[in-house]
């Protein structure tokens, strides 16, 4: 994702939606798309622009080499899993290799969540 379309998000929603994620992290409980979205109080396109902040992130913690935090970010469904385009973003920054669906994504996803509750991030980034 090109850093132009994460400027869509506004600082102040980007500083919260760390924040958020944050909490999530230390409470090691994830959050919803929904939740979010409510919590941040996002303008419409929400879903698009949550979207957008979460890859933007990923790619960010990527380069940095660290576990990625929108990992954090779950589907309401009975899978708790993100969504699909969460996995293929994965697969483009080289973090997951597999079907985005299935138990295959829902063990590296696990995996990956560990690895989110358990590394510290700096509070700039």
């Amino acid at each position: 994702m090109s850093e132009s379309a994460a400027l869509r998000i506004s600082r102040d929603h980007w500083a919260r939606l760390l924040e958020e994620l944050e909490q999530a992290r230390l409470q090691r409980h994830p959050v919803t798309y929904r939740a979010l979205i409510e919590r941040l109080q996002l303008p419409a396109p929400a879903m698009r622009t949550l979207t957008a902040a979460l890859e933007y992130l990923a790619a960010l913690d990527a380069r940095a080499h660290r576990p990625l935090r929108s990992a954090l970010v779950v589907s309401q469904g009975v899978s708790r899993l993100p969504r699909e385009g969460f996995f293929l973003c994965a697969a483009r920054l080289g973090r997951f290799h597999g079907s985005e669906g299935g138990p295959e994504a829902a063990a590296w996803h696990a995996s990956e969540m560990t690895r989110v509750y358990e590394h510290e991030y700096p509070e700039e980034a």
